[in-house]
């Protein structure tokens, strides 16, 4: 390994990401859900009242922090041009073909001009192991708490874990909000394209 790669990796605060976990160096243990947005300017005053009243008591009935992340990327359209390209090379309408290859035109021309983004909304559910104090037998809550992780303890740490992101997922569906835990493959596509932001290639994963 180069010193290049070795010094831009002491940058990335992730050491592992295991069955839909992502275990950062300081032993934290993270789950990542993917959620739907709410269209909250066409709902009426009262609806609006009622979410932001609902959203309110969904985050007073947690005991633990979570962290509200929005990424915005560069849409890429190159696949859907090579869609539409297939479809129009399936085309018997000589008229549907030339139609589509103009459509394809102005779309390319479109996007080299403006800026079209894509955003997706994130909720980071976060769980640190302590370690115990060897001589009580409790954890260390008068000193400094030190992380504590074990791949031995995995399994307890993430039923731990999986507890919470149950309890948000509720709180999140009680206003409206559709959530899903993303896999490990699309955790790591977050976090290469959250340190890659220049690289537009591929598609951040989006709730259905």
């Amino acid at each position: 390994m180069s010193n290049k790669q070795a010094s831009t990796q002491n940058f990335v605060p992730v050491r592992d990401i295991k069955d839909n976990v992502a275990i950062l160096k300081n032993g934290q243990l993270n789950m990542v859900l993917l959620a739907s947005s709410v269209n909250f300017a066409l709902k009426s005053l009262d609806e609006q009242a009622a979410i932001l009243a609902q959203f309110q008591s969904f985050l007073n009935t947690l005991d633990f922090s979570v962290q509200f992340y929005v990424q915005s990327r560069k849409l890429n359209i190159k696949p859907y041009i090579e869609k539409l390209r297939a479809r129009e090379s399936e085309q018997y309408n000589d008229l549907m073909s030339i139609q589509l290859r103009e459509y394809i035109q102005f779309v390319q021309a479109f996007t080299s001009e403006v800026n079209i983004m894509s955003k997706n909304f994130f909720v980071v559910v976060p769980y640190t192991p302590v370690a115990a104090n060897l001589q009580s037998g409790i954890p260390d809550f008068f000193g400094k708490k030190k992380t504590y992780f074990d791949d031995k303890n995995f399994a307890e740490h993430k039923s731990q874990l999986e507890q919470r992101v149950l309890l948000v997922e509720q709180g999140l569906s009680r206003i409206g909000v559709r959530s899903i835990v993303l896999e490990s493959e699309e955790l790591v596509e977050l976090f290469y394209h959250t340190f890659n932001p220049g690289d537009i290639e591929g598609e951040a994963p989006n709730s259905k």
